[in-house]
């Protein structure tokens, strides 16, 4: 004969079971009912007081941050006498378009801006394609001096460009390929230029575009490299794998990497390039150093 229990144990209630309870409870009701209902739980006030404490941090962080960016666009319509008037702080009294026009027609904005944009898109484009090869080279060859070369990288992501400000500058204003004045050793444009004028004379590249692109086709443009470490550690990360099986279906070695690497590194080469377009835009060290007259600014 089976036997029972003389007092079976109570139901344990959880706070699933409050919470169904709870709804349950709710559901009956009407809505001014669970309206009434709520302003008597603390929990609710509580809820709305930081609620309305996280409003207004709000609203003062933008007004923090958004107040010189007004500033700056209601002072652009400003005319001459409202910068001198002592009660004009913010809204102008006397609105004009002065500003905007001697930007846009005497200075000419636009033809900056485009020119601008030209010259960064070609450095930024020449950057990472260049850098990719650099990479690529550094990362999957093993020859002598690889870890020189690698050194070389490193040690130009440490040295300022100020250093070498005076002899980059020294270098394009009278250019020549493999030119060594302190050994009177003449470059090719000096051996042409003496053998057809009887002259050797130099190139000078200041106030044009060309030692920008000439930096970035060498692969010593503007952070260059950090980019050429960002690609080796990528391309140290891409299988073996994938090269051996192109050598195998018979494709060389330029071909491998642009038909089989290349297309792997795009996230990284897309990083790259707008690293470098967005760099290049706002770089004002070699613009202040190579373009040294206007009349021949952005010629190449």
């Amino acid at each position: 004969m089976q036997q029972t229990p003389a007092t079976e144990a109570a139901p344990r209630i959880t706070k699933e079971t409050k919470n169904k309870i709870r709804v349950n409870y709710e559901g009956k009701l009407s809505g001014w009912d669970r309206f009434k209902l709520q302003l008597t739980s603390s929990s609710f006030w509580v809820d709305k007081v930081w609620y309305l404490v996280r409003f207004i941090m709000m609203i003062g962080i933008s007004f923090v941050i958004l107040s010189p960016f007004l500033s700056k666009i209601l002072r652009s319509f400003m005319a001459k006498e409202d910068f001198v008037d002592a009660t004009v702080s913010l809204i102008p009294l006397h609105w004009t378009f002065d500003t905007y026009k001697a930007i846009i027609v005497d200075n000419q904005y636009f033809k900056a801006m485009f020119n601008t944009a030209w010259l960064s898109l070609c450095c930024a484009l020449i950057q990472t394609f260049v850098c990719c090869m650099i990479g690529y080279g550094l990362a999957k060859f093993k020859f002598k001096g690889n870890k020189i070369i690698f050194l070389f990288v490193i040690i130009t992501m440490a040295i300022p460009h100020s250093t070498l400000k005076l002899s980059l500058l020294q270098h394009f204003v009278s250019f020549d390929i493999f030119a060594v004045q302190s050994w009177n050793m003449m470059g090719p444009i000096q051996l042409l230029t003496k053998l057809f004028t009887g002259t050797a004379k130099t190139l000078e590249l200041t106030g044009t575009n060309w030692p920008l692109i000439l930096m970035s086709l060498a692969g010593i443009g503007f952070k260059n490299g950090l980019y050429i470490f960002m690609m080796i550690s990528f391309f140290r990360g891409v299988p073996d794998e994938l090269e051996e099986s192109a050598y195998v279906d018979g494709c060389g070695t330029f071909r491998t990497f642009v038909q089989i690497i290349l297309p792997t590194a795009v996230p990284m080469m897309i990083t790259i390039f707008l690293f470098a377009f967005s760099w290049q835009w706002t770089d004002e060290f070699y613009s202040n150093l190579f373009y040294t007259g206007l009349d021949k600014t952005w010629l190449l």
